[in-house]
């Protein structure tokens, strides 16, 4: 067992839940919900599912590259280096807590979307669950990158913002797919937040998971995640 694991967690969940970057995080998608749901009619998949995306994408992009970053910059992971607590704990740890506060948000965005605009659970769970799972890895690899190179938190935070909106533009989070030139729209595919929404969209509308997707999920996770641990300096 990791030595400090429990104390550092509760120590990192307190100053998570107090971060503004947090609320700015789960309100965000809640309020485009809102905001949309006079253009949705009950059972819309479409609306929920892009505001999920949303969700995953701005944990991904901004908070876990701007946290880690952080704390590189302030010396936090060099001194942890000298104490029984060792920096692959934290980042662990970290890991963790931001992968439980995605699971949040989306389920508070999939509460909000039952309770208020007359959406249906997911048609498919385990092809729901499994689709979750592989879109945050994916993007929480692109996030780690970030993290890997970025000297400091305030440009980790501004290279996280600049490539989130390509990324949701191509995702088809700014407009619906449909309306997107077609070669725009293919593309998208292959980008984790566009595989993404379009793979949660078919596993909570009931249709059969797209291999390719699931590929292009996995792909990100495994081949960027490797180069986001290469890269990774602890100081």
């Amino acid at each position: 067992m990791m030595t400090g694991f429990p104390k550092l967690t509760l120590v990192e969940t307190k100053l998570l839940l107090r971060d503004p970057g947090s609320i700015f995080t789960l309100i965000v998608p809640l309020f485009i919900l809102l905001v949309f749901s006079s253009t949705s009619s009950p059972g819309d998949t479409v609306l929920p599912t892009m505001t999920l995306t949303i969700a995953i994408g701005l944990v991904g992009l901004y908070m876990v590259p701007t946290t880690l970053a952080t704390y590189r910059e302030r010396g936090i992971l060099r001194r942890l280096s000298t104490t029984p607590v060792r920096p692959v704990t934290m980042l662990t740890v970290q890991l963790v807590l931001q992968t439980a506060f995605a699971a949040v948000a989306a389920a508070l965005l999939m509460g909000m979307a039952l309770a208020f605009l007359g959406a249906t659970a997911p048609a498919r769970p385990a092809q729901f669950l499994l689709t979750f799972v592989l879109g945050v890895a994916s993007v929480f690899s692109i996030g780690l990158v970030i993290a890997a190179l970025a000297p400091s938190g305030r440009v980790a935070n501004g290279v996280g913002v600049l490539l989130y909106f390509p990324l949701a533009f191509l995702g088809g989070l700014m407009q619906p797919k449909e309306m997107m030139p077609a070669v725009l729209a293919r593309i998208g595919e292959f980008t984790p937040l566009g595989a993404f929404r379009q793979a949660v969209h078919d596993a909570w509308a009931g249709a059969a998971a797209q291999p390719l997707l699931i590929c292009v999920m996995a792909g990100y996770a495994l081949a960027v995640g490797a180069v986001a641990a290469r890269l990774f300096r602890w100081e």
